[in-house]
C-alpha cells in the first residue's frame, strides 16, 4: 500500500480540524488557509481536498467573511480507513482491482489469499485508528503492539537482508 501525498494531506487536514471540533456541539469554522498553514499543505491542494471530504459528507463549510470548515462527523466515528478509501479508493487493490476479484493462474493462485490476507493487515490498523486517536495521541493497543514487533521501524529490510 502506497500512501500519497493527496491521501496523507487529507488525515492531516480532517486531523487539524478534529482538534478544533468543539466538544461542546458549537462549530466554529477553520479557514482553508488556517488548516493549509498549520498542516503545510499548499493552499490549492487543501483546499481540492476539503472539496472532496465535503462532498463525502466529513467535512462541511460555509462561505464568507465567518467562513471555513468544521467537522460533520465527530472525530470519534472517522476512521482513518475511511479517509484513505475517500482519497485513495479501495485499501489494496491489485491491478486495480479487489484482491477478492484478482485471479491468478497456475502456482500463482495462492497469491490471492496473500494480498486479502495483507488487506486485512490494513484494516485491522486503519479501521481501528479513529481521528479523534490520533488528535488525542492515544492510539488503539493494536498500534503498540505492532510497533513492538522485531524490525517494525527498520527500513528496506527485505529478503535475505537484502535493502529495497
Amino acid at each position: 500500500m502506497r500512501i500519497s501525498a493527496k491521501g496523507d494531506y487529507a488525515i492531516r487536514a480532517v486531523v487539524e480540524l478534529a482538534s478544533r471540533h468543539e466538544a461542546d456541539g458549537e462549530r466554529r469554522p477553520v479557514k482553508g488557509d488556517a488548516i493549509s498553514k498549520a498542516q503545510d499543505i499548499p493552499m490549492k491542494f487543501c483546499e481540492n481536498i476539503l472539496s472532496e471530504l465535503r462532498a463525502a459528507g466529513v467535512v462541511q463549510s460555509r462561505r464568507g467573511a465567518d467562513g471555513g470548515y468544521w467537522m460533520a462527523l465527530p472525530p470519534e466515528e472517522v476512521r482513518l480507513a475511511d479517509l484513505v478509501r475517500i482519497i485513495e479508493g479501495p485499501l489494496a487493490a491489485v491491478r486495480g482491482v479487489r484482491p477478492t476479484e484478482a485471479e491468478f493462474a497456475g502456482t500463482a493462485a495462492p497469491l490471492r489469499e496473500v494480498w486479502v490476507a495483507t488487506r486485512s493487515a490494513l484494516r485491522r490498523v486503519l479501521d481501528l485508528v479513529t481521528v479523534a486517536d490520533v488528535v488525542s495521541g492515544t492510539l488503539p493497543p493494536i498500534i503498540t503492539d505492532l510497533l513492538s514487533d522485531e524490525g517494525a521501524w527498520d527500513v528496506g529490510r527485505g529478503l535475505g537482508g537484502i535493502s529495497h
